[in-house]
């Protein structure tokens, strides 16, 4: 039998898992393992990708940066979530505000100090990266649009720190950077739809409460149908090999949401709409392996035209 001490120990880290959102943070780490074998060094064999020191460093201080990100949004968020998720936000409090901000501090300490073992650039991305995940939680948040960009641009940034490390800077790289962009993005405008009521009372500037949800409807269609930009250039222009499946399913799937998203009017239905965003963006992670399955377990020079490098 578990003493009550233990207990309520095991529940405290229940409860700081569910503010870091763990479930999520694992997902970004392989896809950033995942684009450094597979689009960003190819011509390498997967075990010495996986085996390099330095770029566990970088995947684990950006896992950390995330889970410090959550933790400092769910402290700002603490009132509007106690409206928006009444269950998450009871089990968050779980765990104090005071220890939120002593992890908090603790973990980007841990990270700074991780990346002065790979460079100064390395130090100076990732405490940029920190104090924007701080300002957009502090200020940036309530902004009109502003938010839901810096969100989607917050999100993709741990992978420019791989592309940094590679100094790969190819055009096709930021066509996958382009959909995944709007696609968190979209997801973003949802969430603001999804809690409309919580953004009402604590302030916030989002699309839904400045414009009305049949406004924000056009916003998010207009969105969706920008997907088809860089889903062209993947697949027409660029070689992604098998994951031109995964584009074409994609667009599917956007074309049903698209038609689930003006028929919605609750917040089940749009919390369901966000599920299948998400299912569509950790698909993508998956699929990334569908680019050139050989990898796996040899390397493969590529030769890609149109290269672009700041060194």
């Amino acid at each position: 039998m578990l003493t009550r001490k233990t207990k309520l120990v095991l529940i405290k880290i229940f409860s700081f898992f569910s503010v870091i959102r763990g479930y999520n943070i694992w997902v970004v780490a392989l896809a950033q393992y995942l684009s450094a074998i597979f689009i960003l060094a190819p011509e390498k064999r997967a075990l010495d990708i996986i085996l390099d020191w330095r770029l566990f460093l970088i995947v684990v201080a950006s896992t950390l940066t995330i889970a410090s990100g959550y933790i400092i949004n769910n402290f700002y968020d603490a009132k509007k979530d106690l409206i928006n998720r009444p269950k998450k936000a009871m089990i968050d409090r779980l765990v104090s505000q005071e220890t939120k901000l002593k992890v908090y501090f603790t973990i980007n300490f841990i990270v700074a100090l991780l990346m002065f073992f790979i460079s100064w650039r390395a130090v100076l991305f990732f405490s940029t990266y920190i104090f924007l995940i701080w300002f957009y939680s502090h200020k940036l948040k309530k902004m009109f649009l502003i938010g839901n960009i810096t969100a989607a641009v917050l999100a993709v940034l741990p992978f420019f720190g791989i592309l940094m490390y590679y100094k790969n800077f190819y055009e096709v790289i930021f066509a996958h950077a382009t959909f995944l962009f709007l696609l968190i993005l979209i997801r973003e405008l949802i969430k603001d739809l999804e809690n409309i009521e919580g953004d009402l009372i604590a302030d916030y500037k989002t699309i839904p409460v400045v414009f009305g949800e049949k406004r924000a409807k056009s916003i998010i269609s207009i969105f969706t149908i920008l997907t088809l930009i860089p889903v062209y250039f993947l697949v027409e222009i660029y070689n992604v090999g098998y994951m031109d499946i995964y584009f074409y399913l994609s667009l599917i799937a956007l074309l049903f949401f698209c038609m689930m998203l003006w028929k919605a009017t609750t917040k089940t239905e749009y919390l369901k709409l966000h599920f299948l965003l998400k299912f569509i963006i950790v698909s993508g992670v998956f699929c990334i392996v569908l680019i050139e399955p050989s990898v796996l377990f040899h390397g493969k020079k590529l030769i890609l035209t149109h290269s672009i490098s700041i060194y």
